[in-house]
């Protein structure tokens, strides 16, 4: 048994994940710095997740057909091709705002599917080192939220020394590099086997087809839909309000989002090493209860700068945690030859309704207030949160049924 693979995948992924968080804030900061309108960053950065939005919408048949690892660098390169696109064309022909939006959108669309089939591999590559999926899932986003955290504070340094367009070169260095280290120490047996052509619109509605029989799933989307909209809204409108209104500090932004990047780091980590002995179930309980409410009530009561960024650590210990809890259970209840397409579309739903997080945090900043709004999202938060515990149908985290009759996990790799 090798884990060679298994280090690629995690390498690869953070990789890539610093490369995003670069380009997520070069392109903004320029417009931003070029054109002075706030109206016309938002466009640029909305193209890119509506392409986003669209790839794992539409992308799951493709990556399943083509196969994932050769997805995974066929997708990779072409973000690199895109992303390489906009400072050639700055120092040449120049480019307009249309194009830039254009542009935008496509890397969004090529993003997509490289996301997909690395999140495909990663059962295979468990398997192939004999590690538990849990902690191969914990491994991988540790990685990727580590690339996060790196990213971000380079990005700000390089686009102050450097200017934001030419950091866009260090994105393709590392799409370059994660697919080389995808394409060369992966191993194409890693990824499941091809389904036999049934044309795309058929492969698509199968797809569909196994979310809407499995509650499971749907519960699964369902919650993720509401929080992540919630963390959406937080995160775009009510913090940068928080900053002005209460902080008064763009500074202490910066850190409240470093806070709880470090608080996941360490979720990710802790559930890694300990998350195969407990309950699913229980698991998710703890870990939306600590991410979830007490972040919005602890931005409620203002505290001192130093409780609230301990605070927030403590709330990023369980959001670190959420996606090693449930991507394993996703895995071991859909086929190897479909899980291109069913992890596509519920990645897609999800993306479909952050945008409305945003929309509403900006409706209630302006309705109610600030406390208001973090009141009302904390209220939803805690909703979200007893789901768990309510509904029987999230017992099936600890008793996942197969679909269709294929072996729960590819390549041998344990979920115990």
């Amino acid at each position: 048994m090798s884990r060679m693979p298994l280090g690629a995948l995690v390498v690869a992924s953070g990789i890539s994940s610093a490369g995003v968080m670069m380009t997520l804030l070069a392109i903004p900061w320029f417009v931003l710095q070029s054109t002075g309108s706030g109206t016309k960053t938002g466009l640029v950065t909305a193209a890119e997740v509506l392409g986003l939005m669209v790839a794992a919408l539409l992308g799951g048949p493709i990556v399943d057909r083509v196969g994932t690892r050769r997805a995974s660098v066929g997708a990779d390169l072409l973000t690199t091709v895109t992303v390489l696109l906009i400072p050639l064309a700055m120092g040449t022909t120049g480019l307009s705002l249309p194009g830039l939006i254009a542009l935008s959108f496509v890397m969004g669309v090529s993003r997509g599917p490289a996301d997909t089939a690395k999140q495909v591999l990663l059962p295979g590559v468990a398997g192939l080192g004999d590690v538990r999926m849990s902690r191969a899932a914990s491994a991988v986003e540790a990685a990727m939220r580590t690339g996060r955290m790196v990213g971000g504070p380079a990005a700000g340094a390089l686009i102050a020394l450097i200017g934001p367009i030419p950091v866009l070169y260090v994105d393709t260095g590392a799409l370059l590099l994660s697919s080389a280290l995808v394409f060369t120490l992966i191993p194409a047996a890693a990824g499941p086997p091809r389904p036999s052509s049934g044309g795309y619109l058929a492969e698509l509605r199968e797809g569909l087809g196994y979310v809407k029989r499995d509650a499971l799933l749907r519960a699964v989307v369902g919650m993720l839909m509401l929080t992540n909209s919630l963390d959406f809204g937080l995160l775009g409108v009510l913090y940068p309000a928080y900053g002005d209104q209460v902080l008064h500090s763009t500074a202490l932004i910066g850190a409240m989002i470093t806070a709880v990047a470090a608080g996941a780091l360490l979720g990710s980590a802790i559930y890694g090493w300990v998350g195969h002995r407990l309950s699913r179930r229980t698991a998710i309980l703890v870990a939306v209860g600590i991410e979830g409410a007490p972040r919005f009530a602890l931005l409620a009561l203002e505290p001192a700068p130093a409780v609230l960024l301990a605070g927030l650590v403590v709330a990023g210990i369980g959001a670190g945690a959420l996606n090693p809890i449930v991507l394993p259970a996703v895995y071991e209840r859909v086929p190897e030859a479909v899980r291109g397409r069913v992890l596509s579309l519920l990645v897609g739903g999800v993306l479909a309704a952050m945008p409305l997080g945003s929309m509403a945090a900006g409706l209630l900043l302006d309705g109610v207030g600030l406390v208001g709004a973090l009141a009302t999202f904390g209220g939803l938060y805690l909703i979200a949160s007893v789901f768990p515990a309510i509904f029987r149908v999230w017992r099936g985290l600890d008793d996942p049924a197969p679909i269709g009759g294929d072996r729960p996990v590819s390549q041998g790799a344990r979920t115990d």
